[in-house]
């Protein structure tokens, strides 16, 4: 590894870094397998870009292969990821690549969440709703998240529920928002699995 001008981290054994024209290479090795990724290349289907100020998470080579793969060249895009007067349905494979999707893509969020309750019933391959997400993608394929500096490194974490909100069953959906120097970094939402019987139960 020295050989190949790679330094080895302080706080890993297994990991090495080599600096060559402003260019960071990282090297992560277990056992008989290793990870190599550049600052200038994408890293498990993410892109990263970044100047002095911002930070951008991007997977549109990610996007463009998989509307590529379900071919929707002669369709026309869709304005919003959700139809709310179409019809749900499920497509196990799709679902869990717009799972993967939605890491980037926080406003497909709400409709994959929809999706996925369905996923153990794939009575239909293909769906009303799963396609429009796709018509979706497909006109904003280049929509990416941006980190920016704020002067502060101050936590703020934000949480909500709606009560009976699902149409299937009525059970309520809760979830938060966690920003770190103004910065959303994570969010999570989920159905639980008891009922309420009134909105200041659910609260609690």
């Amino acid at each position: 590894m020295h050989e190949m001008d790679y330094h080895q981290s302080n706080s890993g054994c297994t990991l090495f870094f080599k600096h060559s024209r402003n260019r960071i290479s990282i090297l992560l090795v277990y056992v008989d397998d290793m990870i190599l990724t550049r600052d200038d290349l994408t890293f498990l289907g993410m892109e990263i870009a970044y100047s002095r100020h911002d930070i951008f998470l991007s997977q549109l080579k990610y996007t463009l292969d998989l509307l590529k793969e379900i071919r929707t060249n002669d369709s026309k895009p869709a304005t919003t990821p959700i139809d709310l007067d179409g019809k749900l349905g499920r497509y196990h494979k799709l679902i869990g690549k717009l799972i993967y999707l939605s890491h980037t893509r926080l406003n497909i969020t709400y409709v994959i969440k929809l999706l996925s309750q369905f996923i153990h019933d794939p009575r239909e391959v293909y769906t009303v709703v799963a396609r429009r997400v796709l018509l979706y993608l497909k006109g904003t394929p280049d929509y990416d998240m941006l980190f920016q500096p704020h002067g502060h490194t101050n936590v703020k974490i934000f949480t909500n529920a709606d009560y009976a909100g699902s149409i299937i069953d009525r059970q309520f959906t809760s979830g938060y928002y966690s920003f770190l120097g103004g910065n959303l970094i994570t969010w999570h939402n989920k159905k639980q699995l008891v009922l309420s019987r009134s909105s200041v139960e659910f609260e609690l």
